[in-house]
Formats: C-alpha cells, sequence, structure tokens
C-alpha cells in the first residue's frame, strides 16, 4: 500500500494530484505546521532523516523530493501515463520536472522570508533598517530575477497549453511539478502582464484531479 505523508499547505499536493491522477489506492498520512514557526512537525523525522514533506512510502521504501516521488509513481504505476514519449518532448519533460525546484521555486521561497522577516520579532529599533535592507533585496535582486524567469516561463508557454510535448493536449506530470510554483507565484507577484501563465494555472485548477487532491489535502499555499 502507498502511504503518503502530507504536509499542509506545501509541495506535497503535487504527489497528491498525480495519486489521483493515476486513479492508485493510498493511505493519506496529513501532518500541521507549527503555528508560529511554519514548519513542519518533529513527528516528520520518524519517516525521513530532513522531517520534510512530501515523503511516500511504498512497502519498505521510503521516496523524498517532488520529482523523485513523480518519476517513481510513473516507472512503477504510470503504464506510460503523464510521461510523453516523443524523444524532444521527453527532454523537455525532465527539464521542466526539475527546473521547478532547481531554478523557479527558491526565488520564491526567498521572496516569501524576505517579505516576513520585518514582521518578526525584533528590537523596535531595529525593524525599520531590517524593513529598508529587506525591501532593497526585493528589488535590486528578487523583482528582478523572477521578472526574468516569469518571461522566459511566458515565452514558453505561448502557443501551447502544457510544458511538454508538441500538442496542445500533452499534459504530463511536468505539468504537476510546475503548477506549485507558479500558484505561489500568483499569490505573490502580480501576474497581469502573464496570460499564459495565467491560463496554464486556469487550466490546472479546473482538471477534476487537481480539484480531488486539493479537497484531500486542504488549502494549497501558506
Amino acid at each position: 500500500m502507498l502511504t503518503l505523508h502530507h504536509l499542509e499547505k506545501s509541495r506535497s499536493q503535487r504527489v497528491l494530484w498525480l495519486l489521483e491522477a493515476l486513479q492508485l489506492p493510498y493511505a493519506l498520512k496529513c501532518y500541521q505546521r507549527d503555528p508560529k514557526t511554519l514548519l513542519a512537525p518533529a513527528e516528520l523525522k520518524a519517516v525521513h532523516p530532513l522531517g520534510k514533506s512530501p515523503v511516500l512510502v511504498d512497502g519498505d521504501l521510503v521516496v523524498a523530493e517532488s520529482a523523485a516521488i513523480l518519476e517513481y509513481l510513473l516507472d512503477q504505476y504510470g503504464q506510460g501515463r503523464f510521461r510523453p514519449q516523443d524523444a524532444g518532448a521527453l527532454q523537455q519533460y525532465r527539464y521542466w520536472l526539475h527546473y521547478a525546484e532547481g531554478s523557479l521555486m527558491p526565488l520564491l521561497v526567498m521572496k516569501l522570508v524576505f517579505g516576513r522577516i520585518p514582521q518578526g520579532p525584533m528590537p523596535f529599533f531595529v525593524r525599520p533598517l531590517a524593513r529598508s535592507l529587506m525591501a532593497k533585496v526585493q528589488a535590486l535582486f528578487l523583482a528582478p530575477q523572477l521578472k526574468n524567469h516569469l518571461d522566459y516561463i511566458e515565452g514558453q508557454l505561448q502557443g501551447r497549453d502544457w510544458f511538454a510535448g508538441p500538442g496542445a493536449g500533452d499534459f504530463s506530470a511536468a505539468d504537476i511539478q510546475m503548477s506549485f510554483p507558479l500558484e505561489a507565484a500568483a499569490s505573490r507577484t502580480d501576474l497581469d502582464a502573464y496570460p499564459n501563465i495565467r491560463a496554464f494555472i486556469a487550466r490546472c485548477r479546473r482538471d477534476p484531479h487537481y480539484q480531488q487532491a486539493l479537497e484531500k489535502g486542504g488549502p494549497l499555499l501558506l
């Protein structure tokens, strides 16, 4: 029996989506974040030493990291679904599967963290300095970097519905993987200038298996 160890409002939602799309039987063990730190609870370390989510358990095998879990599920249970067969499309699939966490998500995490630092506990006389420093980081580094990435993604989605494959209907696990950072971008950045990204997010949200994952796993973002 597959067991997904799922942290609320986290990347784990993507694994839930693929499990629903593959229509696999699985057990779901949900964890709540610490209300003060927003970190995962300590009991997740009993599942994986890093204490992070998602973690998938299949018999004696423990698999961590979103992309690795998606690939494992497709290798073992996919039966050719949600992964391109064309060589060129397969290369694009692999690229976006790893780009999501390797390139895009770190910037969004930094944006979230640097945006929260001035609201954290600190001596009152330090707060103006913290706000000034964090605003400079956002304006001089994060905003230009995010714009560069969002411009790139917008161009890659021009004329296509999904990230991998030459056809409009070539939905794959790469789209599942890309959905979370783009949802995060939508919540933390103005996407008015990015109609292709907004359309991609809307297509993801209309997927019935996406909706089922939300019903079981709870809200997507912090």
